[in-house]
């Protein structure tokens, strides 16, 4: 589960700085100011999702929790914010469902128990898909993929700017995870760097014991542009998906026999995609670009 894979408090500690200094603005930026980014994508362009009868619909209780920045966090204000907070105002809005919303926080080990006990209707909070997971509940379609990145140091860069130029280099990646089995088998001419965990990881690059690394992108995008790299470091090359690697992305996770639901949030996740609004939230909560340089 995502939750278990990121380092939230690190994260929420270059997150809540970049509020401070009005890094990630609770409104859109003016048309001629916004930056853009290319997202993934995620919807053909010539799909076509019918929206579904929704008049039976008494309410609409998305279940999410507070620790997971900048997805779901308790803002300077004390109020539930972050990416999949906005995210489902704009499906509510998009089912013209806005009386009927709302969102709740439980902790992240009280999900699942609560979207089965009726305490709620569907679940926005990084909660990875399994195979296990989808023979119980029913999935959205994915609406943001967290990709893979290398990371390199700025004093001793490769020689070129893709990743051919890390052929016999040694590139730290974490033992065991994810992210090492899909480093040896999209590159198996780097010499692959087994390390104890993330933090033995960013340490080697900043010590220049390897001469890159590999692991998610998120991770690497804002400890490259925070306080405890001290600026040493810069992404590389990429970014890197694979769902076989890195699982599906994040989804909204419903139960099984709420399949017109399912079909409403792909309705609206699809319209937010080609509307622009999806790429305006994840603009306003990721101050770094987890897909560019």
């Amino acid at each position: 589960m995502w939750n278990k894979a990121i380092s939230s408090l690190k994260i929420y500690g270059f997150f809540t700085l970049c509020l401070l200094m009005g890094a990630v603005s609770p409104t859109a930026a003016s048309a001629q100011d916004k930056p853009s980014v290319d997202l993934p994508i995620l919807f053909d362009t010539r799909e076509r999702i019918a929206k579904p009868d929704l008049s039976g619909i008494v309410r609409l209780r998305f279940l999410t929790t507070v620790d997971f920045p900048p997805f779901n966090f308790i803002d300077q204000t004390g109020k539930l914010a972050g990416f999949h907070v906005d995210l489902v105002r704009e499906i509510c809005r998009e089912l013209a469902l806005m009386d009927k919303c709302q969102i709740q926080a439980v902790t992240f080990p009280e999900l699942e128990k609560a979207l089965v006990d009726g305490n709620g209707e569907a679940v926005a909070a990084g909660v990875a898909v399994t195979a296990d997971l989808r023979t119980r509940f029913a999935f959205s379609r994915p609406f943001m993929r967290l990709p893979a990145r290398f990371a390199v140091a700025k004093k001793a860069p490769p020689s070129g700017e893709t990743a051919a130029a890390l052929d016999g280099k040694r590139v730290g990646v974490v033992a065991g995870s994810a992210h090492e089995a899909m480093l040896k088998a999209f590159f198996p001419r780097i010499q692959a760097e087994a390390l104890a965990d993330r933090t033995a990881l960013l340490a080697a690059l900043k010590d220049g014991k390897v001469d890159a690394v590999f692991s998610d992108g998120m991770q690497l995008a804002f400890w490259t542009n925070g306080t405890e790299s001290a600026g040493c470091c810069r992404l590389f090359d990429g970014p890197y998906l694979s769902e076989q690697f890195l699982g599906e992305g994040l989804t909204i996770m419903l139960r099984k026999e709420d399949a017109a639901l399912a079909t409403a949030v792909d309705h609206a996740l699809l319209a937010l995609s080609r509307n622009g609004r999806l790429q305006e939230i994840y603009l306003r909560y990721f101050p770094v670009n987890l897909y560019g340089g």
